[in-house]
């Protein structure tokens, strides 16, 4: 069985060789290829799955070693990989839900012209999603990371004849060589300290290892995981890369690329337990994150970047309870599927919004629409209802664990991580209640707006001129589409349930992560009684804002935090005056202490030596009697010092 492990990266890098290599002539049948291969690797990762269920749990562990890529004395870099618990998971929630978005791609860009090369890219992505997850060591785990967001740029840039979607490619591109750099400095503080960057020998290590040190490995990799999970200071990419077909928004924001920063600070659980410093800043951003996205979700119009907010909140509560320590590994994880359910999910019926609407994003521009779609309507509503943690869908498990398993770190900072926790869920169940009443209930408003330049050129059209206005005819999407929603919506309703009987999901990760249940200051009881109680105010809100009144077809001014929050609370503006403005000034000033400084040091004496040789060489004139008359003056010196000398 373990000589199947690299079959789950070769399935899917195979199809994105030959799609991106094999030429116009695969056209008619390359997102098939794309497909196949990407479900190949499921089918791999079921098979190893139960071959895994049938080990005792401390025996599930597998592990192959293909060969030494640089084996030079004590730099030993192999490709290897390793199979547990922690990596089956992501390897079944990646290749899962990932095929089923390509089924959905194969409808949703149907008359794109470029269609194969798309699919080439989605296999590329899965295929280094997964040599990530499955790596053996930190370095190998890198190639995996980069191979990430090298995908993630061509993805988010697919339809580069927009600017729009050019800049967005390149600022998730550099934003993320910005953690990137944390990760390979943590990779050179291991080998450098630790005389390598396997896995087990780095955490086995931790033990007898200063906590200073341990603390600069830590944050370096917290660097590395906001850059890729969109966390504080590091968010700033995520919602600009909405531009992307919406497929790559579900596959980067659901199963695959936003989740790798959750799975690195997880597999690096030792380190961080060993770290409490380290381990306090991720809670911290954690926290700061859930709030900041979900503030950002609340005033956003456009149906993909509210769910990129809400994309960001909900991995700040994944890094929040990997934060936590033993108490909440477990939990963020179990999060981090069942959000890959109800997420893609909400990604995919956004899409099919937008298919039927003319690739309309301005939820202001929807309403009504239940009646239009009502596969999209029923399966987006339940992916609603999980992410807000309604009673006994996915989101209600996962999420309500985090919020108790922050109380239950104690003290003041247990009170502080799970008032914030509670806090983000009250706003989550506003701000997609909004998005829900905006999108499919009131007032049909896409009758009399009228409809931009299309976002996305990818859906057929289906629209009517009528003098100014072009106004769409709401249809339900094709069945390629339809399906891999009402699958995810399984998942979104039971997914939660399945992994809390009997503690089922914990036993299966606790032999990797560990697990500490402890002493929460409040039952379990007690927060999910407050926890629906924040639900229904913050859905109460919405509903009276959203429900009751009319949706003006302009936003209002609203206010200064409104205004902010549409600005992405000034994120940008606050990278340019700091960053960009700052790296201007730190570059100029640098160019003028090297022209003035370090070059004027260097000319200066360069002219020096240039002035003092030209009136050297002025002595050798080629005249004998000027030499003469030196050496008879130089004679006659040195016996007046000698004279000189004896009479002292």
């Amino acid at each position: 069985m373990e000589n199947l492990i690299a079959l789950l990266v070769a399935a899917p890098l195979l199809g994105a060789a030959v799609l991106l290599c094999g030429g116009r002539r695969l056209d008619a049948v390359g997102h098939w290829i794309g497909t196949v291969l990407a479900a190949v690797s499921f089918v791999i990762g079921v098979v190893l799955f139960a071959d895994m269920l049938g080990k005792g749990a401390e025996e599930r562990e597998m592990a192959q070693h293909l060969f030494s890529w640089v084996p030079v004395e004590s730099f030993q870099a192999d490709i290897a990989f390793q199979l547990d618990q922690l990596s089956m998971t992501f390897v079944l929630l990646i290749t899962g839900v990932g095929s089923l978005i390509h089924v959905y791609s194969i409808g949703y860009m149907e008359h794109d012209e470029r269609r194969r090369r798309f699919f080439g890219y989605l296999n590329l992505f899965l295929a280094a999603m997964l040599l990530l997850v499955l790596a053996d060591n930190y370095l190998l785990l890198y190639v995996g990371w980069e191979g990430v967001g090298l995908a993630s740029y061509l993805l988010i840039g697919f339809w580069q004849h927009k600017p729009s979607a050019a800049t967005a490619a390149k600022k998730a591109f550099l934003v993320n060589r910005v953690g990137d750099m944390g990760l390979s400095i943590a990779i050179m503080l291991m080998f450098a300290w630790f005389g390598t960057f396997a896995f087990g020998p780095v955490l086995e290590a931790t033990g007898e290892t200063s906590e200073g040190k341990l603390t600069a490995i830590g944050l370096m990799l917290l660097l590395a995981a906001c850059g890729k999970s969109a966390q504080v200071p590091l968010q700033s990419w995520l919602g600009d890369a909405m531009e992307g077909p919406t497929p790559v928004s579900a596959l980067i924001h659901a199963a695959t690329m936003v989740t790798a920063g959750v799975y690195l600070i997880v597999r690096s659980a030792d380190i961080f337990n060993a770290a409490p410093d380290a381990q306090l800043v991720v809670t911290v951003v954690g926290a700061v994150t859930l709030l900041f996205g979900a503030i950002v979700g609340c005033a956003k119009d456009d149906i993909k970047k509210a769910l990129a907010g809400s994309t960001m909140s909900q991995i700040g509560y994944m890094i929040l309870a990997a934060g936590l320590g033993p108490i909440g590994y477990v939990f963020a994880i179990m999060h981090l599927v069942t959000h890959g359910f109800f997420k893609a999910g909400l990604f995919l019926g956004a899409g099919s919004v937008m298919h039927g609407m003319n690739d309309e994003v301005d939820m202001r521009r929807y309403g009504g629409l239940r009646k239009y779609m009502p596969i999209t309507f029923v399966t987006f509503g339940l992916g609603y209802l999980a992410i807000i943690g309604f009673p006994g869908l996915s989101g209600f498990f996962s999420k309500d664990k985090i919020i108790e398993a922050a109380f239950a770190k104690g003290g003041t900072e247990g009170w502080i991580l799970g008032s914030v926790a509670l806090l983000g869920a009250a706003i989550t169940a506003y701000y997609m209640t909004r998005v829900m009443l905006m999108t499919f209930f009131g007032e049909e408003r896409w009758r009399h707006a009228p409809t931009p330049s299309p976002a996305e050129p990818s859906a057929e059209p289906a629209a009517e001129t009528r003098g100014e206005y072009e106004v769409p005819h709401p249809h339900e999407s094709p069945k390629s589409m339809t399906i891999p929603m009402i699958v995810l919506a399984f998942g979104s309703v039971f997914a939660g349930g399945f992994f809390s009987i009997g503690d089922r999901f914990m036993h299966w990760l606790e032999p990797v992560t560990g697990h500490d249940h402890g002493h929460a200051p409040v039952s379990a009881m007690t927060v999910t009684l407050a926890t629906m109680v924040v639900l229904v105010i913050g859905a109460g809100i919405a509903y009276v804002q959203y429900g009751r009144r009319p949706v003006p077809a302009l936003a209002p001014r609203g206010s200064l935090l409104t205004r902010a929050a549409r600005r992405d609370l000034l994120q940008d503006d606050f990278n340019h005056v700091v960053l960009v403005r700052g790296g201007e000034h730190l570059t100029r000033s640098l160019v003028y202490v090297d022209h003035s400084l370090v070059d004027g040091v260097v000319n200066g004496t360069a002219a020096s030596m240039g002035g003092l040789s030209g009136r050297l060489r002025k002595l050798q004139n080629g005249y004998a009697r000027s030499y003469a008359v030196s050496m008879f003056g130089g004679a006659a010196v040195l016996i007046a010092v000698t004279l000189l000398m004896r009479a002292v």
